[in-house]
């Protein structure tokens, strides 16, 4: 008999010795861990129809969720009621807006309702490098604009419960005439096609339950296990 027909003999394969051996559960488990550490802060998009609520719904995430930070949105659209510039968002004038842009300051920006809004890329890039998890409000066009070019980015859609919901918000906030209102409204019915575009679908019904979604949807991108380990 041979030695390699005895049944209990398991010829070496060269080089078996310098093969990596298999990783443990534990050595897994600490690789994700690193890897979590390491990560910083998590981008969101909340985008919605105008009047549906984003502002609001924001102010209270921003109470529930202390990680969580607001980046503030330059326009060149006036102030409404008891705005507040730096806070609510940063006013400037046309000119200074388009220069701006010139200089590639933005991560996005877009005509909006005869307006400019932009996401100024420093600020983001600051808040995330920081370890926050940041959400930018911007609108349907700008939230297209984000994920291409930070598909990294978590997009969130919010809807009213209703048209006739959407309608009322727009005229309790007396803040547009009945032109503006319709354009708003006819905008809306677009803005909502466009709803396969995002990660996740939030009605906004009460402020408190829209906000406790939000904030589980923040949390579960956070728990979210990385594939590159």
């Amino acid at each position: 008999m041979t030695l390699a027909s005895q049944p209990c003999y398991n010829p070496p394969v060269l080089g078996s010795e310098f093969r990596e051996k298999p990783r443990s559960t534990g050595d897994i488990a600490v690789t994700l861990w690193h890897n979590y550490q390491k990560r910083g802060g998590l981008l969101f998009v909340l985008s919605g129809p105008s009047g549906v609520g984003k502002d609001r719904l924001l102010g209270e995430l921003l109470r529930i969720a202390p990680n969580v930070r607001r980046c503030v949105t330059t326009t060149t659209r006036p102030p409404r009621n008891a705005e507040c510039d730096g806070v609510d968002y940063w006013f400037v004038e046309m000119s200074e807006f388009r220069r701006m842009v010139e200089a590639g300051e933005f991560l996005e920006h877009a005509e909006v309702h005869g307006n400019l809004y932009g996401i100024q890329r420093r600020h983001v890039e600051e808040l995330l490098a920081a370890g926050h998890d940041v959400i930018l409000l911007i609108d349907v066009q700008g939230a297209a604009t984000v994920k291409h070019w930070r598909p990294d980015a978590t997009m969130v859609f919010l809807v009213p419960p209703s048209m006739e919901e959407l309608e009322r918000r727009l005229r309790e906030r007396g803040t547009e005439s009945e032109n503006e209102i319709a354009v708003r409204l006819s905008n809306a019915v677009g803005e909502f096609q466009r709803v396969s575009e995002f990660d996740y679908l939030i009605v906004h019904d009460s402020v408190e339950d829209a906000a406790r979604r939000l904030a589980a949807i923040v949390t579960a991108e956070r728990c979210r296990i990385e594939r590159d380990i």
